[in-house]
C-alpha cells in the first residue's frame, strides 16, 4: 500500500456545482446545454393556479458568445460551472498562434492558443510586438480554456 502513486493532483471534485434557479441573478455562471454561461438577464414569472414559478434565463456562452435562453421552475436545480479567472506571463507567440505562457510560480505551458475572436487575438499579438512584458487573461471552466484578454504589466518601483 505505502507504493501506490497517484498521477492525478485534481481534487477530483465536479466540475459544476448545483444552484437553485430561483437563486440565479445577473453576472451568475449557469449551464445551459452543457455550455458554460454568464446569466445576461434573468426574469421570473408565475404561472397558473396550481403551477410554479418559472425562471426565464438569457445568458451568453464564456467561451463563444453564442446567447442562450432557458426556462426552468425557480425550484429545481441547475449546474453552475466553476469558472477560474488565471493570469499568465506572456512568453512566445508561434506562427501558427500556439502561445507559451508562464505562471508566478515559474511554470511554462506551450498548449494554449490565441482565441478564435481577431481583435483579442490581434490585440494580444500586437501588445507582444510593442511591449515589455505582456500578462494573458485565460478564464477556465469545464475542462477547457481560453485566452479572454491581455494587459500589459508595469513595474512600478516601491
Amino acid at each position: 500500500m505505502a507504493d501506490e502513486t497517484f498521477e492525478n493532483v485534481d481534487s477530483g471534485a465536479s466540475l459544476t456545482v448545483p444552484v437553485q434557479a430561483g437563486q440565479l441573478r445577473k453576472g451568475d455562471y449557469v449551464c445551459i446545454n452543457d455550455f458554460p454561461c454568464k446569466v445576461a438577464d434573468i426574469s421570473t414569472s408565475k404561472t397558473g393556479k396550481h403551477g410554479h414559478a418559472k425562471a426565464n434565463i438569457t445568458a451568453i456562452d464564456v467561451f463563444t458568445g453564442k446567447k442562450y435562453e432557458e426556462v426552468s421552475p425557480t425550484s429545481h436545480n441547475l449546474p453552475q460551472p466553476i469558472v477560474k479567472r488565471l493570469e499568465y506571463t506572456l512568453i512566445d507567440v508561434a506562427e501558427d498562434g500556439h502561445i507559451s505562457v508562464m505562471d508566478e510560480a515559474g511554470n511554462t505551458r506551450d498548449d494554449l492558443c490565441l482565441p478564435n475572436d481577431v481583435e483579442v487575438a490581434e490585440g494580444v499579438k500586437n501588445a507582444f510586438e510593442t511591449a515589455d512584458e505582456v500578462v494573458v487573461v485565460v478564464m477556465a471552466a469545464m475542462g477547457k480554456e481560453c485566452v479572454m484578454g491581455h494587459k500589459v504589466a508595469t513595474n512600478e518601483a516601491p
